[in-house]
């Protein structure tokens, strides 16, 4: 299995518009972050977790040929705001959207144009598959587990493939996560800045989880200006613990 970060950035993406704070104005390509998004490719399937409003700068920057199907966390912008620009994927087929219940409802309001009975030529065919947690299924006899997480207070999806852990936007996640992530290989997780968020985990937090979960390698993304250069903070971590990047290749 590979895993490749197409996006390690937050909401806003680093450098930050209008932002002329060390981070951003870095000529270090490893602190030029796109929101949030990783292909996963295994021996059946590539799939894509989430598709942000960067996707197509990220399929142009690392070009991938081939979507078997598409994970959403969450419904937030940031998450699903690319995913009108999958209409070259669907060339060949449907891409089917795995959600759960209420972020289909959302997506259907949001782009009710994709999901009628009848769709304009050219219209991405991407049909909501609606999933829940704890229940396993498959992408191409690829098995997804989707477990919970919380965003503050909004029920989001993690999720394991194979030896795998990926998470975003976590603040928070109940122990039965724990238990259907152990014994990962690598785990992927949010560490949104310094500082504490109301909504999002810090480093501090994000470092606490990786000693908890005990993959054999973490790397933090979602990450904001407010991090700091990456340089410097991957000098800081523990062994095992990374900053991902954009283009970051990860292979179990």
């Amino acid at each position: 299995m590979k895993v490749r970060i197409i996006g390690s950035g937050t909401s806003t993406g680093v450098p930050q518009i209008g932002c002329t704070c060390p981070v951003c104005t870095s000529t270090d390509p490893k602190d030029n972050r796109l929101r949030a998004s990783a292909i996963v490719e295994t021996d059946d399937a590539q799939i894509l977790i989430d598709c942000g409003p960067d996707f197509r700068t990220q399929v142009l920057r690392l070009p991938f040929e081939k979507i078997d199907g598409v994970l959403i966390t969450h419904e937030h912008y940031d998450h699903v705001g690319g995913l009108d620009d999958l209409r070259p994927f669907c060339r060949f087929g449907s891409v089917p959207i795995y959600a759960e219940n209420y972020v289909a409802q959302g997506l259907r309001l949001r782009m009710p144009y994709c999901f009628v009975d009848h769709r304009y030529p050219g219209v991405p065919d991407i049909p909501l598959q609606e999933i829940s947690v704890g229940q396993a299924f498959s992408v191409n006899h690829t098995e997804v587990l989707p477990l919970r997480v919380m965003h503050d207070r909004l029920p989001i999806l993690g999720y394991r493939i194979g030896q795998l852990g990926y998470i975003t936007d976590m603040l928070t996640m109940p122990e039965e996560s724990y238990e259907q992530l152990a014994g990962i290989d690598v785990l992927v997780v949010n560490a949104l800045r310094i500082a504490t968020h109301p909504t999002h985990q810090n480093l501090e937090e994000a470092l606490a989880v990786a000693q908890r979960i005990q993959a054999k390698k973490t790397y933090f993304i979602h990450m904001s200006h407010d991090m700091g250069l990456h340089a410097e903070v991957e000098k800081s971590l523990p062994e095992n613990i990374h900053l991902a990047f954009d283009g970051l290749d990860i292979y179990l």
